[in-house]
């Protein structure tokens, strides 16, 4: 395109109006500006696009050619410009999710649940991976927010970490599995040495940080059996498959009905941290700030 788009507004509305002086009113420029204007617009396409009479002007054929084409240009924009609008005004955007299986259904989809309920607009796309994978598709923008847990790993400094909880790691199992233990004489504090000790695989953060704690004990694990999320280790335990290191907060009703009993440590896990990550130089998105301004009401509201 050779001209400039105010080149073809002044045309368009030139043509509209039938008469340079109320198109210049119109555009809040004075009638020799818009005189120059059509006149330079003719000489770079080489015909005259209007004839001029005592009442105004009227398209040539050119003219009309022209019109026809600038006016579904303009129309097409203005389509655009109500549909921002209305998107603005309606919240409409997208946000694209990065959490753990675990963390989502027990952490991120009952928050969910009220945001969809207030913007429900804006469409979500969840991806379920371990907090590492969370992270590499955030450092490449491949995500606009993640749920992490943070143990002894250290984001970048191009990733934001926005604190929501405690979590605490907890070793359980039911009571007839710790009964059998006691029979082949396993004393209480020999129980995760001499049991089917059930950990989430080597990949996640959250077994890796396990996996010191147990090397900083000098607690050696005899038989191990790794599961790919957190809730199978739930559902392993419950059918007395073995000891499961899970997190206190996620069996809390287990523990209150005697479903599980939590097996003694020579030293409690270090609690670690849960929150919502994403990049620190972060660009202006409408849904990721009303995602985040949400989360932080709902958090002004429990404190």
């Amino acid at each position: 395109m050779e001209q400039a788009l105010s080149s073809y507004h002044i045309f368009y509305t030139v043509a509209e109006c039938g008469n340079i002086s109320r198109a210049a009113a119109r555009l809040f420029i004075s009638q020799p500006a818009v005189s120059k204007s059509i006149q330079k617009l003719e000489e770079n396409l080489g015909c005259r696009l209007f004839l001029r009479g005592p009442r105004g002007v009227s398209l040539t054929g050119e003219g009309q050619l022209l019109y026809q084409h600038v006016k579904s240009a303009i129309d097409t924009l203005s389509v655009g410009e109500e549909k921002v609008r209305r998107a603005a005004g309606l919240g409409i955007g997208h946000l694209r999710i990065g959490v753990s299986a675990t963390l989502c259904r027990y952490v991120l989809l009952p928050y969910l649940k009220d945001f969809v309920r207030e913007y429900p607009h804006i469409t979500i796309s969840i991806a379920c991976q371990s907090t590492s994978e969370t992270l590499r598709l955030l450092a490449d923008d491949r995500l606009d927010i993640g749920l992490a847990g943070m143990g002894c790993y250290e984001l970048p400094h191009t990733l934001f970490f926005d604190y929501i909880s405690d979590i605490e790691d907890v070793f359980v199992a039911a009571r007839p599995y710790l009964n059998q233990l006691r029979e082949r004489g396993v004393p209480e504090y020999g129980i995760l040495q001499n049991c089917s000790l059930m950990l989430l695989d080597k990949h996640n953060i959250s077994r890796q940080y396990i996996d010191e704690y147990l090397l900083k004990n000098q607690i050696s694990v005899q038989e191990c059996i790794e599961a790919s999320s957190m809730d199978l280790l739930i559902e392993f335990a419950k059918i007395g498959l073995g000891v499961a290191c899970v997190i206190r907060q996620f069996v809390e009703p287990e523990l209150a009905d005697g479903s599980f009993v939590e097996i003694p440590l020579p030293a409690p896990v270090a609690q670690r941290r849960i929150g919502f990550v994403c990049q620190t130089q972060r660009s202006s998105d409408k849904p990721l700030e009303q995602f985040l301004s949400f989360y932080h009401k709902k958090q002004e509201k429990r404190l």
